[in-house]
């Protein structure tokens, strides 16, 4: 019989501060999984957000799918556009403000958080 893999958890000693939030900008990227399997598109903006009525954001910032469903926009490397700094070390929202619900509702120390730590190296 196979040996099964051990499953891979993420360890922590303690819970994610403020500081360390906003130093670390991993969940304002896509997961590698996503773009391996084809998904480049990743945070989604619902129709009546901010963001979409500032014309200058919205030409920089936002992309739209194959559906017409607007979202916001990642470089090469899956990070999105708005964020500015060095992952893990200081990053800064440009759009902190006007942000999507979805940014709003990733909370620092959740499991998508970790996760997304996990998935861009940052303990």
């Amino acid at each position: 019989m196979p040996r099964r893999a051990p499953e891979r958890r993420l360890l922590r000693s303690g819970p994610i501060t403020q500081r360390e939030c906003t130093r670390c900008g991993a969940c304002c990227c896509n997961a590698r999984s996503n773009a391996a399997e084809g998904f480049f598109h990743w945070v989604e903006i619902a129709e009546r957000e901010p963001i979409l009525a500032d014309e200058r954001l919205r030409e920089r910032l936002v992309t739209f799918d194959d559906a017409g469903v607007a979202h916001l926009r990642l470089d090469p490397d899956g990070r999105c556009l708005a964020l500015r700094g060095r992952l893990g070390r200081r990053v800064e929202c440009t759009i902190y403000d006007l942000r999507p619900r979805a940014c709003r509702r990733v909370e620092a120390g959740s499991d998508e958080c970790l996760r997304a730590r996990a998935d861009r190296g940052i303990a």
